[in-house]
């Protein structure tokens, strides 16, 4: 990936806080060697946090969907400011209670003072409120409901222009040394923003930047389709998500595993939905460098689909990369792409592997083989992100 200077990010975390707002970017930044501390006011190193889902469900506001916890890798109380390049606020509930603590505001006050980078999402602006950053007339961004709380704290309000689809979302703010954004639909440029912010370039070996196409159906694994599919926006590509018998616009259902004590294998709960991008007359393979299968339990019902099954043979048969995360090996698995290839592979999809005639290397998170990358789980994300964008051309340098 180039020569890399160490940098470091601090993520203030806490209970209900928004799962797609902490895991995309903390996997994203990991992927590029970007040390990341997420601590919590009160809480130590092992400790958890419960996470949820925000999403519209059909009613008038969000629903909140409890899904699974973040593991603290660091203690609040040995937090230096001094020590880190930027400071990442998820959105979510937890905002509201470390807005009426002094340490957490004082944090987030001293951030300021030193001139360092300040990332909040959604709700968690309510820090910068708190804090009295907002009194400098700073124009700010967030979830629409927090207008009110930011023109009352001396921030300016703005809303992106022409929005009329949550595809529209694009956009997040940067003033000064703070970056502000809605919240999920712009993390993919919000991410973009932010390594740029610390000091980055993105730089591509091939002419044309790569474009990826991601196969999914009902139950994706949420952080499998939504950790790469925003980190490969945040870097300029071009990426879109297809389903079989979904148009542009439709909702593909996700889950994520919670591996709860005392369980064998891990609970299965709803997460936040995932929009379709393209429809699926619309997909040519000559458009795209990759196809990508998340995982989750929809590979299970992508199998049983001939048109996705004959999507994935022509990926490969035209010498494109194809890509797997979990369970994606179960698709790969029944198009012959994995026959006679190195592969990872998580409990899951092994027998699948194996017959299949592929080979699994146990002790790896994520292999590449030839044009063929696949991952063993979610949580080796981040080694998957860096491997394919390295198989795709693509480096961050510090």
């Amino acid at each position: 990936m180039g020569s890399m200077a160490q940098k470091s990010v601090l993520m203030l975390c806490g209970e209900f806080m928004e799962a797609y707002e902490t895991i995309v970017p903390l996997y994203f930044l990991q992927a590029f060697s970007v040390s990341v501390h997420c601590v919590s006011p009160g809480r130590k190193t092992g400790d958890k946090c419960v996470m949820a889902a925000h999403d519209l469900l059909g009613l008038e506001i969000y629903s909140e969907l409890v899904v699974d916890h973040l593991t603290l890798n660091a203690n609040f109380h040995e937090v230096i400011p001094e020590q880190y390049d930027a400071i990442i606020i998820p959105g979510g509930r937890f905002t509201e209670l470390l807005s009426t603590d002094e340490k957490c505001v004082s944090m987030v006050a001293r951030f300021a003072e030193l001139g360092k980078i300040i990332l909040t999402s959604c709700h968690s602006q309510l820090l910068l409120a708190a804090a009295g950053i907002l009194a400098r007339g700073m124009k700010c961004t967030a979830f629409e409901s927090m207008k009110p709380f930011i023109e009352l704290s001396g921030g300016s309000w703005w809303q992106q222009p022409g929005v009329q689809t949550v595809f529209d979302i694009t956009e997040c703010v940067m003033d000064g040394k703070f970056i502000s954004t809605l919240g999920w639909p712009t993390l993919g440029n919000t991410l973009r923003v932010l390594l740029e912010s610390i000091g980055s370039k993105i730089t591509c070996s091939k002419e044309t930047q790569p474009s990826l196409l991601f196969l999914i159906g009902d139950c994706v694994e949420d952080y499998s389709i939504n950790v790469p599919f925003k980190a490969f926006q945040a870097l300029g590509c071009k990426v879109d998500a297809v389903s079989p018998n979904k148009k542009k616009g439709d909702k593909c259902a996700t889950i994520v595993h919670d591996l709860e004590e005392g369980r064998q294998l891990p609970t299965e709960k709803s997460s936040h939905n995932f929009y379709v991008t393209v429809a699926w007359e619309d997909v040519s393979v000559d458009d795209y460098d990759c196809i990508v299968v998340p995982g989750g339990r929809s590979p299970e019902l992508l199998v049983m689909n001939d048109k996705a099954v004959g999507l994935i043979k022509k990926f490969v048969e035209k010498g494109k990369f194809v890509a797997a995360i979990g369970m994606g090996n179960w698709l790969l698995a029944a198009t012959g792409a994995l026959k006679k290839k190195r592969c990872a592979s998580g409990y899951g999809t092994k027998v699948a592997v194996k017959v299949a005639g592929g080979q699994i290397l146990e002790s790896e998170q994520c292999v590449t083989d030839d044009k063929l990358v696949t991952a063993a789980t979610t949580s080796d994300l981040p080694a998957f992100v860096h491997a394919l964008s390295t198989a795709l051309g693509l480096s961050v340098v510090f």
